[in-house]
């Protein structure tokens, strides 16, 4: 095995990095995963993951952890309602097939994975700032908490703005032209209850507008939803939106949906936290010779998450990366990377174009002038 007393550092605990981490410990290799976060209890913003079954789970099952994730995720209900407030459609996952899918809180998928992994693999509170690379191959990596920690191979695994991504590719992510604004409320029932009345206990969606409104409910009750629309890149730094300022987001929704059904507004009142998350889109390609260190998960093709499906192509990154390094057949770490990354190349290219085509629909005015005639 090419990891044989080999010393991998993952950067990010996230579930892509997590996983990774999992599935070469099963097979005896000394990892650990260094994360920015204080500690395991640090709250993780967002929706739920819903986990593929011919995607995402399979790295679970390859990791011994499908019975579990099962345990911590739910089969979820699907909504699509009108601007007027109508329920157009709502879909329950078909009995057989309850599991194709299923959706699980973040901090639940973390938790579950940080169980199944060995006392002190993730190094918390270390953030990475530099990472050097001297001529005997051994890296040696940098934290803003002033530690250091050496390893023989890196793995990129912090997310779409990775600072591990500028030793394998020059490339940065680009605006695709889409932004999100990201509400959080933590009493639905209490503080917009005609909102918890039109979604229901699952997810729903809703496109009018040329916008695109999702919401979930979290295993506590909680929702998270999201509001996309088309901007350009100026309107970014021009907007003059604080989005600490829950009253002045709060009044620019209300303008912006001000033909839509009061129960949207109602919720916009309610929320009790907001995000601003510019759509941004890494291609996976043109990346330059490198040694000993590769990237998974949005480090290394970021999406935006309209065809939902980027924490699922992650994992298949998990899952194809651990066994390739772990394949007796790959000679060299390198050679185990590099077939990786052929594969990757291809399946994350195709979910990226999916994703785009997606994003494109949504947002586009045909798309909004054919529910106006099906309405009608």
């Amino acid at each position: 095995m090419v990891l044989q007393h080999k010393k991998v550092a993952v950067i990010g605990a996230g579930p892509v990095g997590l996983t990774f981490a999992r599935l070469l410990q099963q097979s005896g290799v000394e990892v650990h995963v260094y994360e920015r976060d204080k500690n395991q209890h640090t709250r993780i913003k967002g929706g739920t993951l819903d986990i593929h079954h011919d995607y995402g789970q399979l790295a679970l099952e390859k990791a011994g952890l499908l019975d579990e994730f099962y345990r911590y995720s739910r089969p979820t209900p699907e909504r699509s309602t009108d601007q007027d407030g109508t329920l157009l459609e709502e879909n329950y996952p078909a009995e057989g097939h309850l599991y194709d899918r299923p959706e699980i809180d973040r901090n639940d998928l973390r938790t579950m994975l940080l169980g199944h992994l060995d006392p002190g693999t993730v190094v918390w509170d270390s953030k990475l700032t530099s990472l050097e690379q001297p001529q005997d191959g051994t890296f040696l990596l940098h934290f803003e908490n002033g530690d250091t920690a050496a390893a023989d191979v890196v793995v990129g695994a912090n997310g779409g703005m990775s600072n591990v991504r500028k030793l394998v590719t020059d490339a940065h992510p680009e605006y695709t032209g889409t932004v999100v604004i990201q509400g959080e409320v933590l009493q639905p029932d209490l503080h917009c209850p005609d909102f918890k009345q039109l979604c229901g206990q699952g997810n729903m969606a809703a496109i009018a507008e040329q916008m695109f409104v999702f919401s979930q409910t979290k295993a506590n009750g909680a929702l998270n939803y999201y509001i996309s629309f088309r901007r350009p890149e100026q309107w970014i730094r021009e907007c003059g939106l604080d989005f600490t300022d829950k009253k002045a987001v709060s009044t620019y929704l209300d303008q912006l949906f001000a033909n839509w059904n009061p129960a949207y507004r109602q919720l916009f009142s309610a929320t009790d936290e907001y995000t601003l998350l510019p759509m941004r889109r890494l291609r996976p390609e043109n990346w330059k010779p490198h040694h000993n260190i590769t990237l998974i998960g949005d480090a290394a093709h970021v999406m935006p998450p309209f065809s939902g499906i980027g924490v699922n192509i992650g994992l298949l990154d998990a899952l194809y990366l651990s066994e390739n390094l772990l394949n007796e057949a790959c000679r060299s770490i390198d050679a185990a990377i590099q077939a990786y990354e052929v594969q990757m190349f291809a399946y994350a290219s195709k979910a990226q174009e999916d994703t785009a085509e997606a994003e494109s629909s949504i947002h586009s005015e045909k798309r909004f002038d054919e529910i106006r005639r099906e309405k009608r």
